[in-house]
């Protein structure tokens, strides 16, 4: 009877020790949801970067299960008259490690694959473009294959006939789906070795020209402008293509467009009236200063098109805002060769603190025309630079002026807005960052001192070749003598070639160029027609036979 009696009370003294338990445990957890949320929270949303707040979103329920499993655990091994079956510790086991698998695939995506994505867009290098897609797709997968195998070994299962097994049906499945592997593999060598990015233009073998969407861990996504359609090339194809790539080193693409003109108009005259022409249009290059003087004389009579008015009205307007851009950037190259110079002479001995402090300012003008703000404070008698833009005639705001002006285009499309605007603000960005090392170095130059010069000929460099890139004398536009057509013994044509660049490939899908040369083809034949060459006996079908046909475009 007492024995009884003794076990009821010790039955009771258990179920209050397990009651008693799980209380503890869900007022632990109680405070610790109080303290992410009301706690951690308010502080985190007062950061300028969201990403201390995502991972606390992220991270919350995961950790307040695995502290509640955990707990619960400590506190029932505590107590010796409470026996934990194994299947329920392997259980509990087997819930934290899934908790776990799950957390580390939404920080891995939510936090640090959104954070990389964040720095791509700041910096130049390919590379990393093609490696985010791979890593989203493969490491959680990788992750969540990991947590599985270690859920089955808590449970005591001999992993090694399995190792085996697996190794077996690796070897059938890479002999099986070796097509799939070679595409992969491809995959990697386009990453390691890419010699492209997202949004290049490309010529295909074929003779297709299409823009790079994205790299898959199988297909590459191509948009073919002549079909207006995604196609998905096999990366093991695409790696064995000879590719033109059309956007490197620079979006500019050739075009041609063959002319015959009677023998009676004279060659001079009629080279020179192409010539302007040609330069006349907004989109095409050319020396800036000439492009300006000739616009009004072209694309503006009563019969052209209005759209084709207000495209050349938005592209002077353009073309006034490039030049100042052109002319600010001379102005901070010139500034930049001269803190190079100053900057040699005070390394020689090394550089003492007057110097440095003559060197950042010399350098604190340059950030001026940059376009940033220079505080007058000081610390350790040192200038401390605040990289806020505050100067309306700064390169920055010229460049958005600029861009600003060129997305108002009538005839880019939405998509070409954006892209300009996310090109441009990515550049401009760039060249903040690149400010912003320069002035690290310049204010604590240590042991790099007598390399700060090497520093500021890189930024030259950079914003020669990369930041805004000056026209050439080579790309205006040029009209050449290509040869004679004997239509009878007393008449023949001369036929000329028209060659000219056109300012960015990329925008209106591509048919940007087919636009221009057609535009510029038609204002040919209206001057020919009408005002310039008005030759004797020459019949208007004649004419407008021999003033030629546009030949295939070539690219250089």
């Amino acid at each position: 009877m007492l024995k009884n009696l003794w076990h009821q009370v010790d039955k009771m003294n258990t179920g209050g020790l397990i009651l008693s338990s799980l209380l503890i445990t869900a007022f632990l957890t109680g405070l610790l949801y109080v303290f992410f949320f009301y706690i951690l929270r308010p502080i985190f949303r007062k950061f300028e970067r969201d990403t201390a707040l995502v991972t606390l979103n992220v991270s919350v329920y995961p950790v307040l299960i695995i502290f509640a499993i955990l707990s619960l655990k400590i506190t029932l091994k505590s107590l010796a008259a409470i026996n934990i079956l194994p299947v329920i510790d392997h259980i509990l086991i087997s819930i934290i490690i899934i908790v776990i698998s799950y957390w580390s695939v939404q920080l891995f995506a939510q936090v640090f694959i959104y954070s990389l994505k964040e720095y791509t867009q700041q910096t130049e290098v390919m590379w990393d473009d093609v490696l985010l897609p791979i890593l989203s797709a493969v490491v959680p997968v990788l992750i969540f294959v990991l947590g599985g195998v270690v859920v089955i070994s808590t449970f005591g299962v001999d992993l090694t006939g399995i190792w085996v097994t697996l190794g077996g049906a690796t070897f059938v499945l890479g002999f099986a789906l070796q097509d799939i592997l070679a595409n992969f593999f491809s995959g990697i060598v386009l990453l390691i070795d890419t010699p492209f990015r997202f949004g290049d233009i490309l010529l295909l073998e074929d003779g297709s020209i299409g823009m790079l969407r994205r790299i898959g861990i199988r297909v590459t996504q191509l948009y073919i402008f002549s079909t207006h359609c995604d196609v998905y090339v096999p990366n093991s194809v695409l790696q064995g293509q000879k590719i033109t790539n059309l956007s490197r080193p620079t979006s500019l693409y050739y075009h041609a467009i063959s002319l015959e003109i009677p023998s009676g108009c004279t060659l001079d005259e009629s080279k020179k009236l192409i010539e302007e022409i040609a330069l006349a249009h907004a989109d095409t290059l050319g020396d800036m200063d000439i492009k300006l003087e000739v616009m009004d004389e072209y694309y503006n009579s009563e019969d052209c098109d209005p759209n084709l008015i207000r495209q050349q009205k938005l592209g002077k307007s353009r073309l006034l805002a490039e030049q100042a851009v052109y002319l600010k950037l001379e102005e901070i190259e010139q500034a930049l060769e001269a803190l190079v110079v100053a900057m040699q002479f005070a390394e020689k001995g090394g550089m003492t603190e007057d110097e440095i402090e003559n060197v950042q300012q010399e350098y604190q003008g340059v950030l001026e025309l940059m376009g940033f703000l220079v505080p007058e404070e000081t610390n350790n008698n040192r200038t401390v630079f605040n990289f806020e833009e505050n100067n309306e005639e700064g390169l920055i705001e010229l460049m958005r002026e600029w861009y600003r002006i060129w997305i108002k285009d009538p005839n880019l499309l939405d998509e070409d807005e954006s892209s300009i605007s996310e090109e441009w603000e990515r550049k401009i960005n760039l060249l903040k960052r690149r400010a912003q090392r320069l002035s690290q170095k310049i204010s604590n130059p240590q042991a790099e001192e007598t390399r700060l010069d090497d520093y500021v000929l890189e930024l030259i460099k950079w914003i020669k070749e990369k930041l805004k890139v000056p026209r050439k004398k080579w790309q205006e536009p040029q009209v050449r003598m290509i040869g004679m057509n004997h239509v009878d013994s007393s008449y023949y044509t001369i036929t000329l070639e028209l060659t000219f660049f056109v300012d960015d490939i990329k925008l209106e899908d591509g048919k940007r160029g087919d636009r221009v040369r057609s535009q510029i083809y038609q204002e040919i034949f209206r001057h020919f027609k009408n005002t310039y060459l008005n030759w004797e006996g020459m019949k208007e079908k004649e004419l407008g036979e021999n003033i030629g046909n546009i030949v295939d475009v070539g690219i250089h």
